[in-house]
């Protein structure tokens, strides 16, 4: 990577800073299942999580390395402070990777040394080289942040990033940990530390921010233009607080205005080659596996993914846009991966045929994903006439994206009318594998059944968000459902899709509370035992 200075590097962190969005937490699955999702679109880099924060972060972490980090696949990326222990752990859950980086931080604002490390300057650019040296005995590859680089004081972070530099850090990442620079005011911060950090061109200057006014795209783009050449970004812009820089609205925009920023790349201004790696086809569908997995929606007027970004209501565009796209969009739909809804598949598709358009489609799923896949396929082709591509892909989310059933659902019948009480029966099998049936009256039939299921699995929990969108379009379309339920602090997401609105919503509920149970079993089992919070090799 570091040998095409005209290309940015793109460093993916949705499994490590986008996870951190309150309710976004993930199963290793789902790590593993975004992961491989990454590796398609073409991220250079994957930062799987920070191994040092709990062992679900370490197998999690260690699990992407084994599947994910091939000698043709991206750079596994793992995250510590500058502390032994951490970049030990992060080292030894990276080892299966053939490509591994260990990417070490500590703060260098003032605020954060007075009031979170409790530390002076001098110790702090004592302890990064001596870390930077540390890490660079597990691996070549090493990264190095001075967090919240935005409101550090220049001339003693230039200080630090020589020594990190000089300690063998291949990567400097300028991080505006708290959202709080403006566009020239950070491009600004990248001029300095290329003009007054004297071994600089011997790394990546890398740039990371956070949304929180709005910002954290034009900082980058900004960035770019003043020499950074790595971005750290996640899909949707998720991440703590208001979020990450989104990595679809930069990706797109450097795609787009390519013409602009070529220059500043030291291209010609007409040069054709794309300034990253990324496979853009594969954005739209990455963007809806990591919203499902997480239960973020994201937003109908979202650039580049938001439903809307495509759409157009007013006469005079639609009239524009019929005569040449060009008139009103900038970029085609088809350049993200949002297709048209072309009929692929009917009732009399045979095993082969499913299979062989899921594989076009960028899905890879095991023998026992395939078949269960395959009979709910059959399931919605029996109600359905046309199958889209879409109806595809919500039939794979919907099995691919369920929790590990603890309880499942066997029965939901409901009995609603403008002049009765809406009343919902569930059977659901326990983890014993026992079947248990309640019934309860609602205020709708959707609030009758979680009445009804919160009946028999008896977890208490608060219901946060509730949301339905159609899949297609016409009275048989797909509905998916994604909820989010509240229990002690923490936020656990559900999503199911079925051609039945209301089955769907049980399915996700009980996604939902699969989750949350499961969370309540590993908790305590961890609580029982008597190890270490993290593993060590």
């Amino acid at each position: 990577m570091s040998n095409q200075p005209d290309r940015i590097i793109i460093f993916d962190t949705t499994l490590r800073d986008g996870e951190q969005s309150p309710g976004a937490s993930l199963t290793v699955e789902e790590k593993l299942t975004i992961a491989r999702s990454l590796a398609r679109l073409g991220v250079d880099i994957i930062e799987a999580g920070f191994p040092y924060a709990s062992p679900g972060d370490f197998k999690a972490v260690q699990k992407i390395a084994q599947t994910v980090g091939t000698e043709n696949g991206p750079t596994i990326c793992g995250l510590a402070r500058a502390t032994k222990n951490d970049i030990k752990t992060a080292a030894e859950a990276l080892k299966p990777a053939f490509k591994s980086r260990i990417h070490t931080f500590i703060a260098t604002s003032d605020i954060h040394l007075k009031h979170k490390l409790k530390k002076t300057r001098e110790e702090v650019l004592a302890i990064a080289p001596e870390m930077v040296a540390y890490a660079k005995t597990f691996t070549d590859d090493v990264e190095f942040s001075p967090e919240d680089a935005g409101r550090s004081d220049p001339e003693f972070m230039y200080q630090v990033l020589e020594a990190a530099i000089a300690a063998g850090a291949t990567t400097i990442n300028i991080p505006d940990t708290v959202g709080y620079t403006t566009p020239s005011e950070f491009g600004a911060l990248i001029k300095g530390i290329k003009d007054n950090v004297p071994n600089i061109d011997q790394a990546i200057i890398s740039v990371h921010g956070h949304d929180d006014l709005g910002l954290a795209v034009a900082n980058f783009l900004e960035a770019v233009k003043n020499g950074a050449r790595q971005l750290e970004c996640t899909i949707n812009g998720i991440g703590e607080r208001a979020g990450n820089a989104a990595l679809e609205e930069l990706v797109m925009a450097l795609h787009v205005r390519r013409q602009y920023f070529n220059p500043f790349l030291g291209r010609s201004v007409d040069a054709t080659e794309p300034l990253t790696n990324i496979n853009t086809q594969e954005i739209y569908k990455t963007s809806r596996l990591v919203s499902n997995l997480t239960g973020m929606i994201v937003q109908p007027n979202k650039a580049i993914v938001g439903a809307n970004a495509f759409a157009h209501e007013s006469g005079i565009h639609q009239d524009g846009v019929l005569k040449n796209k060009l008139t009103y969009e900038i970029m085609d739909a088809e350049s993200i991966g949002l297709t048209n809804n072309q009929i692929v598949l009917g009732k009399l598709s045979g095993r082969n045929a499913f299979r062989t358009r899921l594989n076009e489609l960028g899905f890879e799923l095991s023998e026992t994903e395939l078949n269960n896949a395959f009979l709910r396929f059959k399931e919605v082709a029996d109600k359905k006439k046309e199958i889209t591509d879409w109806d595809l892909e919500a039939i794979v989310n919907d099995e691919i994206q369920q929790a590990p059933e603890l309880f499942r659902l066997e029965l939901v019948q409901v009995s609603c009318g403008d002049h009765s009480a809406p009343t919902a029966t569930v059977t659901l099998r326990n983890p014993e594998g026992k079947e248990l049936t309640d019934a309860a009256i609602g205020t709708g039939p959707v609030d009758a059944v979680y009445k009804a299921i919160n009946r028999v699995v008896n977890v208490p929990n608060e219901l946060i968000e509730f949301s339905v969108k159609s899949v297609t379009a016409g009275i048989d379309a797909m509905g998916e459902v994604t909820i989010r339920l509240r229990y002690e602090g923490r936020i656990y997401s559900g999503y199911a899709a079925n051609t039945d609105i209301i089955t769907a919503s049980a399915r996700a509920y009980i996604s939902a509370l699969n989750r949350l149970y499961g969370s309540i079993q590993e908790e305590s089992k961890e609580n029982s035992s008597q190890g270490v919070l993290t593993p060590q090799g």
